[in-house]
């Protein structure tokens, strides 16, 4: 099967659509799969619900979402670099889930593996554990937490083969791996691609099986959220 696509639009082509929920990767602009998150933006798909570590920040990343309202309900953990999201928030124009940064990761690998929920302790005794069923081991309270399945995963990795196999480079592998799992369908953006069997299977961090479509960015902006510079 032929997984490689000419560029971002033709890759979402036929599979994004209105109200589906959609998980992307990154942390902060970190790893973030900036040509197909624009290429989302520009297909006019809307009351899209978008699991994220977070929104982006304004005008980037998924803040051009926000500013377009094509997402109707955010399930993050970190919110705080973007005025557009806390405005809508606060508003009531945007419905919010918010989610522990860890249990959200595992909510995405549980998800992407099969298993619809687990018990972890982080959330006992806050708002994050209202409404959800809480059990006890040994003597410990554990809160019951739901896994997460998208329509669609939108995952940034620096190298692919042909096949789809991954790697990703340094901290931008963050929530990718996890994003690429959890997708019913999942598109790849890349900077390389090489020939399949190129790559040392050891070197390889997302396996073929969980990858659907790749496009290839070779050039992308990578912006630095906050840049700190020592005095000259």
């Amino acid at each position: 099967m032929k997984k490689v696509y000419p560029d971002a639009a033709t890759a979402l082509a036929g599979v994004v659509k209105d109200g589906q929920t959609i998980a992307v990767g990154g942390f902060g602009l970190c790893g973030i799969p900036e040509a197909l998150i624009a290429a989302l933006r520009d297909s006019g798909v809307k009351n899209l619900t978008a699991i994220s570590n977070n929104a982006g920040v304004d005008g980037f990343g998924l803040g051009q979402l926000l500013t377009t309202r094509q997402i109707k309900k955010m399930i993050s953990s970190y919110v705080g670099e973007n005025k557009e999201f806390e405005r809508q928030y606060l508003s009531g124009e945007l419905e919010l889930e918010f989610t522990p940064q860890g249990t959200l990761a595992e909510k995405l690998r549980a998800g992407g593996a099969g298993i619809p929920a687990f018990f972890t302790k982080t959330g006992v005794g806050t708002i994050v554990a209202d409404g959800k069923e809480i059990r006890e081991f040994d003597g410990q309270q554990y809160v019951m937490e739901r896994s997460l399945v998208a329509d669609v995963s939108l995952v940034k990795a620096w190298k692919a083969d042909k096949a789809g196999n991954l790697v990703f480079r340094k901290t931008a592998r963050n929530f990718n791996p996890n994003v690429a799992m959890a997708g019913k369908i999942t598109i790849v953006e890349v900077e390389q691609l090489v020939e399949t069997g190129e790559l040392d299977p050891d070197e390889i961090h997302t396996p073929s099986v969980f990858v659907h479509r790749i496009v290839v960015n070779a050039t992308p902006e990578k912006r630095i959220e906050q840049r700190t510079t020592r005095a000259k």
